[in-house]
């Protein structure tokens, strides 16, 4: 068995995440994983965060309110599909500034899978930290269709924008 020494020296970084000058206004990332919400996910995140609105943990409460079944937590919702863009806009690390113009659009059910797509909206370089730039996003997240899987306007879930610190190449060679 290879000593932790060993282990170190085979060892190489793979850099993750697009860089500051990866970013172009009117870019667009489809982002390529989808998530199915299952009840368990709405029934501990809801848990878990103090939520105690019955429509996310109550069916027959749910169905007299008009839903088939209980409703996904919006903020499970939103967190997804935030969770579903990190991977192409804010991997590489750097400050994560805040989210703005936040809209739920429609309910989500379990058995319901989200799929996402974001664009750069806004792109500058910091005043304070001359190694990063700051970009903002407008992220979507959609009902996923199989019969229909580009035809996202109909099934728009949630939208946002959102800001990041994001590093340059030249804070890295440093």
């Amino acid at each position: 068995m290879a000593s932790n020494e060993e282990w170190r020296s085979r060892a190489r970084r793979i850099p993750k995440g697009h860089l500051y000058e990866d970013f172009e206004i009117g870019q667009v990332f489809p982002h390529h994983w989808g998530r199915t919400l299952n009840e368990g996910d709405n029934s501990l995140f809801t848990t878990l965060t103090l939520s105690f609105n019955p429509l996310y943990f109550n069916a027959p409460y749910a169905r007299a309110h008009g839903h088939r079944s209980v409703v996904i937590n919006p903020m499970l919702v939103f967190l997804t599909v935030f969770g579903l863009s990190v991977e192409d806009l804010s991997e590489a690390g750097g400050l994560f500034l805040g989210v703005d113009q936040l809209t739920f659009h429609r309910r989500v059910y379990p058995g319901d899978t989200l799929v996402a797509r974001s664009t750069v909206v806004d792109k500058r370089e910091s005043q304070s930290r001359p190694g990063s730039g700051i970009v903002t996003w407008h992220t979507e997240g959609f009902l996923f269709q199989p019969n229909d899987p580009s035809n996202h306007s109909e099934n728009l879930v949630v939208d946002f924008r959102r800001s990041n610190l994001v590093p340059k190449r030249s804070s890295l060679s440093s």
